[in-house]
């Protein structure tokens, strides 16, 4: 390595703007070797696509080229030149090749995707396999995503914000918690920032974050991990049809910007996304329970809606809904009651056909109201004083909710597994790597 200059002066999807005769110098991991007598083709790629270097007999690396394991990083030096290939309009004719780091075969994993492994086998390898162009895509668009999603956070006025993910207080009691010993103390990882975006809102108004929060679910299913990452807002002054469009914007804004700025990864993904119609569809529990008794499915007034529900549900609607006006006893003793039907909350789940994206609604807002729904809830008020305190100093009316990214970039991906759409995801059995 000593005396290599591992600075490229090109990515390989530049390269078709490169005057033919240029001298360039690329940088990546070998994908195929082609040799053809007295040529040698080597296909290299990047972060960015694959470029082809050409190596002759002549050639002082000729040889080497010949021999380098696939995979092996490498930095090609040579000059630009008009390719006959079908696969490429231009290629490098190589004058300088340097290995810097050899692949050691067998490879755990096959990452070009033309032998296919286990989703358990490519999470153990997942740095390896994040040289497939397929799963690479991805996070390319969820990393997209993620910068649509705060822009238009920020443009509606929202700050963000970094709560404790430690906590000494259960949000909705101890149930699904990871619990851990914090110097001798009880505490536990947090499962959502609900309290602290509430509290928030008595002085910054609007707050979002986005992070990484636990549930300790032995739910092992294709929507469920241990892990995940919540995107959470929270208003003063809106109720709970204001902070749903605010959720419709955000949706549209990440199907726009992932059209413009992902169109080669949602071609290699073999997705299409439609522009969003607003606003969203919007059903009662109680009208999807009377689509689901048409349905066959003997539902009374105050069960939840289980998966097989949703699914039946989603099967009659493409794209997003809301469904309102939930039995108040379905939902967080956080969530506030209608006005004169103390039976319904105002609180409201996303939908994306069977899958459940988000939930929210408006919060309550008055003490006394919420040691109330505290006791209906059979949870000890006493665990809440801290919170409840902060009710005291002027809480203003607030809504907000919480929204699933992993379960939204498998919408948009067209993932069936939200593992795919985790780097390193954690499960009920996944600790590693």
């Amino acid at each position: 390595m000593k005396g290599t200059d591992i600075r490229r002066t090109h990515l390989a999807k530049d390269l078709d703007s490169v005057t033919s005769g240029e001298l360039v110098r690329i940088t990546g991991w070998v994908e195929d070797i082609r040799p053809l007598g007295a040529l040698a083709f080597m296909t290299v790629r990047d972060i960015s696509g694959r470029a082809q270097a050409i190596f002759r007999k002549e050639n002082a690396y000729f040889e080497s080229a010949q021999s380098t394991p696939r995979q092996s990083v490498v930095v090609i030096d040579g000059t630009i030149r008009e390719s006959k290939s079908r696969d490429f309009k231009i290629e490098i004719e190589a004058n300088k090749l340097q290995v810097l780091s050899e692949a050691v075969h067998p490879l755990p994993i096959d990452p070009t995707g033309r032998v296919t492994s286990s989703i358990d086998s490519r999470i153990d390898s997942r740095a390896l396999d994040l040289r497939n162009p397929k799963v690479a895509a991805i996070f390319k668009i969820r990393h997209t995503i993620l910068q649509s999603i705060r822009d238009s956070f920020i443009k509606e006025g929202f700050l963000e914000i970094s709560t404790a993910k430690v906590i000494g207080q259960a949000v909705e009691g101890g149930a699904n918690l990871f619990g851990l010993n914090y110097f001798g103390k009880k505490a536990y990882l947090s499962q959502s920032p609900q309290l602290y975006k509430e509290q928030l809102t008595l002085s910054l108004d609007r707050v979002f974050e986005i992070a990484s929060y636990f549930r300790s679910e032995k739910s092992h299913t294709s929507r469920h991990i241990s892990e995940f990452t919540s995107v959470d807002i929270e208003a003063a002054f809106m109720d709970e049809y204001d902070v749903m469009r605010v959720a419709e914007k955000m949706i549209g804004e990440a199907h726009r910007e992932t059209r413009k700025h992902r169109k080669e990864e949602l071609e290699i993904l073999g997705q299409s996304l439609e522009e969003v119609s607003t606003p969203f569809p919007l059903i009662t529990y109680s009208q999807a329970l009377d689509e689901l008794r048409d349905d066959g499915l003997d539902l009374k007034f105050g069960d939840d809606l289980t998966d097989s529900a949703l699914k039946r549900l989603g099967a009659n609607r493409e794209g997003y809904y809301f469904i309102v006006e939930w039995p108040t006893r379905l939902k967080p003793f956080y969530i506030d009651v209608q006005e004169g039907r103390p039976e319904l909350s105002k609180g409201f789940d996303l939908q994306h056909g069977e899958i459940e994206l988000a939930s929210g609604g408006m919060r309550v807002s008055k003490r006394t109201d919420l040691e109330k729904r505290l006791k209906e809830s059979n949870l000890n008020v006493a665990e809440f004083s801290p919170h409840l305190e902060v009710f005291d100093w002027g809480m203003p009316p607030h809504s907000g909710w919480g929204f699933g990214l992993d379960r939204f970039i498998m919408v948009l991906t067209g993932a069936k597994n939200i593992r795919e759409v985790v780097l390193y995801p954690r499960d009920t059995v996944r600790l590693t790597p």
